[in-house]
């Protein structure tokens, strides 16, 4: 009951402090380039680096869908996923990130994009006019993923003592991802995303649950 009365408590006060900035936050339009987050924190805590790097991953998924709507090209591409681990366990083992934590988190993003792709293709499908009408460089997307990777394993990093404690990491972590997400005004779409990605962060207490 304690735990939660903090956690309520907290949150509560991101709620406070995030509404105004959230009102004044522009929404991207589904086939903006998104800017880079990195010098700039949004999110709340000490978990809000790590955040807003999370969310800037997932605007990113807008961009592979408008890459993808339309084409061959798949949303399920197990082989591709599979590399990117494998390169991620790599980099993670360099950086001085335990490599089995650090391929969970990135099957979390990976799974987090497919959420945005699945329900991006839907909405298009159903609604033709707002589907986008220009194809991002699935290329040049790649490359951006690529500095994404490396700046999310830097906040892990940064945060591996902290999101070894539950309680304090699960606080923490509620409390970045909702200032997070009234800041950037996520739809719940992008919520549901923002959820599955971060939902091996605290490490040694397993899913924090629905934010």
């Amino acid at each position: 009951m304690m735990r939660c009365a903090v956690i309520t408590g907290v949150l509560g006060a991101a709620t406070i402090l995030t509404a105004p900035q959230a009102m004044a936050t522009r929404i991207p339009m589904n086939n903006e380039s998104v800017s880079s987050t990195a010098g700039t924190t949004r999110s709340i805590g000490r978990l809000g680096p790590l955040a807003d790097v999370v969310i800037e991953r997932i605007r990113v998924s807008d961009e592979v869908a408008a890459s993808k709507f339309g084409t061959a090209s798949p949303i399920e591409d197990p082989v591709r996923e599979e590399q990117v681990l494998e390169q991620v366990k790599k980099q993670a083992d360099a950086a001085g990130v335990n490599p089995d934590a650090a391929v969970a988190f990135f099957r979390d993003q990976i799974t987090a994009s497919k959420v945005v792709q699945k329900g991006l293709f839907a909405r298009w499908t159903a609604h033709p006019e707002e589907a986008p009408t220009t194809r991002p460089d699935l290329g040049q997307i790649r490359v951006r993923l690529d500095r994404l990777t490396t700046d999310l394993l830097q906040e892990l990093k940064n945060t591996e003592r902290l999101r070894d404690k539950p309680v304090a990491c699960e606080v923490q972590l509620a409390l970045a991802i909702r200032s997070g997400a009234a800041l950037e005004r996520l739809d719940p779409l992008h919520r549901q995303a923002l959820n599955v990605a971060t939902r091996s962060v605290c490490r040694s207490s397993g899913p924090a649950g629905q934010r």
